[in-house]
């Protein structure tokens, strides 16, 4: 059985799309891993697959690149949703997904806003092991004595996030290898996803993701939305800010009326292929 599949991509943060509305993909473990390796697969961060939805104009379910499936991904979410307002000449959209129900509008230039819903902030909402103001949590990467950094936010945007803040971007091997030790800290039952936050004004910040079961990835949608939410609730940045993430920028907007977060982005068709299963 083979399969067409669209390659996209959104700030950077890739993906294979596949069409399911019609003949169900359930791929294996094993087969999600083969796909999303880079040296032998078509190479993505994650793969998602479009299905029916009841209650939306479809379902998202996303796989992470090690196989393990995830509640929601915010930069696929804008592709998606570009890929349903152009098969349908609709200019906005609603998806499902298993954090929750979505929607993607058309924005200028191009670009797509997706609605994220409110973000989460209690602390068995995350979820965190034990209770904690999720303002800053008790949490620490280095000596006891000394810290490299300490008393990170955290923040569910359907999917769990940790936000630390420093006065520079970190490099590579400091991402991979924090990033890494944290994403399976006994806090955080169901893993985590980490964020380094470096402000660079009230309404601009810098912001690089270790992506639970993803590793370093050029963009995280749902990590860009944790970051200016932690960001404003420690006084950081205000409820607007734009994100420049490794893959590009991206606009967040964490609207006070509706306590909803706004993403707006790119999206990129970089080609078109078929799997082979």
């Amino acid at each position: 059985m083979t399969r067409p599949f669209l390659k996209m991509n959104g700030a950077g943060n890739d993906f294979v799309v596949v069409n399911a509305l019609e003949t169900p993909f359930q791929p294996t473990v094993d087969q999600v891993r083969a796909i999303a390796d880079r040296q032998t697969g078509e190479g993505c961060d994650q793969l998602i697959a479009i299905e029916p939805s009841e209650q939306a104009d479809a379902f998202m379910r996303v796989w992470n690149a090690d196989g393990g499936m995830v509640e929601t991904c915010g930069n696929a979410l804008r592709c998606v949703g570009w890929v349903l307002m152009e098969s349908t000449g609709k200019t906005e959209v609603r998806i499902d997904t298993l954090g929750g129900l979505t929607t993607a509008r058309r924005a200028a230039d191009g670009q797509v806003t997706v609605d994220m819903g409110a973000p989460r902030l209690d602390w068995t909402q995350i979820p965190l092991e034990e209770e904690m103001d999720t303002r800053g949590i008790e949490l620490q990467i280095g000596p006891i004595d000394d810290p490299v950094l300490h008393t990170p936010g955290a923040v569910s945007m359907g999917n769990p996030h940790v936000v630390f803040f420093m006065d520079h971007a970190p490099n590579d091997g400091f991402v991979r290898g924090s990033g890494s030790l944290i994403e399976h800290h006994p806090l955080f039952p169901e893993g985590v996803n980490v964020g380094f936050v470096h402000a660079i004004s009230p309404d601009h910040i810098r912001l690089r993701v270790w992506e639970r079961g993803a590793g370093l990835t050029k963009a995280c949608g749902t990590g860009a939305c944790a970051a200016l939410v932690a960001s404003a609730r420690r006084g950081v940045t205000g409820r607007h800010a734009t994100v420049d993430v490794d893959g590009g920028r991206l606009v967040i907007d964490w609207d006070e009326a509706s306590d909803h977060v706004f993403m707006t982005g790119p999206v990129e068709v970089e080609r078109t292929g078929v799997l082979s299963f």
